[in-house]
């Protein structure tokens, strides 16, 4: 099979390409898992604070990597619209002018997050020395941000070709390196001075840099990059407004999850450090059972992005049913474990039986909640690959924060309820939202189907 056939998603049976874009996207996300699994377990290692910080700091580094991967998701709608199109050049002239904007994107970041992370870490909760350990780990994620920026850019040049494969070598590469970076820049030796939660941050760093090299030289590779001597670079605000009007809404969708960890984290820390730590540690664990249907989401925009340039909209419609049967079939027989050995998954990262407890409580309703994301990410990301990306900003917006705020205020501060009513209250937003984004991805494909017809 040659390089064009692997690359053009618009013909080849829909199971066929399924496969080639999310096994390897699956693949890569969970070796990510492992990496953020590994963090955490040498937190704990610590003590509990430190794992509770880094529970805290997990919505503040999602701003970054929610504005990176929104903007790199928005460039592969449109870089993948333009190949299904047959239209090389454009995609390339996109991502080049994708590039250049994530240079104002990482420089943004870097100011905001060093400026404003001090109250951010303070609205939440942390104070003292609490807070000077919150930060500790996040100011050198924010001051090297563009690692970070540079990985999600170079992949969605790379993943609107239905390249999944290079970004997986990433993760697995910086998954394994981790393992013995994280105790070294903790304790120091060979050289280096003992870090403590700030040696996370910056093996993160350095793995992340060396990441960002490697898919800097595959992107390269795919003949997309082309700059015409750096003129190419020199921003075109038609191709910037563009990439803002498709990256920023699946950027700001991106944001309200960091947003949603906010507001939890307002509501779970009101219960004390233990319940924060047992709330970083289940989601952890949370992301390890999704890992095999995140690749599903990869596939459902990557390929009705091409799609949808060809004007196929039938394997679209062919493409969302797949992607949501194969995510049953995967995350229904993962939730029993979950159910069933809850406590055992939260001894793996600590001993503390406080926080066992209440990380075992969340983890028994979630068991019950998982494949309702899989039904809100597997829509949304196939609206985005037709270019409609501001539903899921307003989904996003209401069961990520007005939703679970007004809820969250009316179970604890009115009724007196505890941590239990928080994840049960969790659990019928996101059903909720669920049949929602069904229904209206399939609204919208019936509505596209019409308009073919006519």
């Amino acid at each position: 099979m040659t390089q064009t056939d692997t690359t053009d998603l618009t013909t080849r049976p829909i199971p066929e390409v399924i496969r080639q874009v999310a096994v390897p996207a699956s693949v890569g996300f969970f070796f990510h898992t492992m990496f953020n699994v590994v963090d955490t377990w040498w937190a704990a290692r610590i003590d509990t604070e430190a794992a509770a910080a880094l529970a805290l700091s997990l919505p503040v580094f999602f701003i970054i990597t929610a504005l990176a991967s929104g903007i790199g998701t928005g460039s592969t709608a449109l870089m993948g619209a333009a190949l299904g199109a047959k239209d090389r050049n454009q995609a390339s002239l996109i991502a080049v002018q994708m590039l250049s904007f994530g240079i104002f994107v990482s420089l943004f970041l870097a100011w905001f997050g060093l400026t404003f992370s001090p109250g951010i870490f303070g609205w939440l909760g942390a104070e003292g020395t609490y807070l000077e350990t919150c930060l500790s780990y996040m100011n050198p994620i924010f001051a090297c941000n563009a690692a970070t920026v540079a990985i999600y850019l170079f992949n969605a040049i790379l993943q609107s070709q239905g390249d999944t494969r290079s970004f997986r070598n990433v993760l697995i590469f910086t998954s394994v390196l981790n393992v013995g970076l994280d105790p070294w820049f903790i304790h120091g030796g060979f050289g280096l001075p003992a870090m403590g939660l700030q040696g996370v941050a910056w093996a993160t760093v350095v793995l992340q840099s060396l990441g960002a090299i490697y898919l800097a030289f595959k992107a390269r590779n795919t003949g997309l990059m082309q700059t015409d001597s750096g003129r190419n670079l020199i921003p075109r605000l038609t191709i910037y407004k563009d990439i803002a009007y498709q990256g920023f809404p699946a950027a700001l969708n991106a944001m309200t999850i960091a947003l949603g960890f906010f507001v939890i984290f307002k509501f779970v820390s009101g219960f004390g450090p233990e319940a924060s730590a047992a709330y970083g540690i289940a989601t952890r664990i949370d992301q390890v059972v999704l890992m095999p249907t995140i690749g599903l989401s990869v596939s459902a925009l990557t390929i009705t992005a091409q799609n949808y340039g060809a004007g196929r909209i039938d394997r679209i419609q062919e493409n969302l049913k797949k992607n949501l049967f194969y995510g049953a079939c995967m995350i229904i027989p993962l939730s029993v474990p979950i159910f069933f050995f809850a406590e055992y998954f939260m001894r793996f990262f600590t001993s503390d039986p406080a926080v066992i407890a209440v990380g075992a409580e969340y983890l028994r309703i979630d068991a019950f909640t998982l494949y309702g994301y899989v039904a809100i990410f597997v829509p949304t990301s196939a609206l985005q690959g037709m270019k409609r990306p501001l539903f899921a900003i307003w989904l996003g917006i209401s069961r990520q924060v007005l939703a679970p705020f007004a809820l969250f205020t009316l179970s604890t501060t009115v009724l007196g309820y505890g941590t239990l009513s928080l994840w049960l209250i969790i659990f019928g937003i996101v059903w909720v939202s669920a049949g929602i984004a069904t229904w209206y991805v399939r609204k919208t494909i019936h509505v596209l189907e019409k308009e073919q017809g006519t």
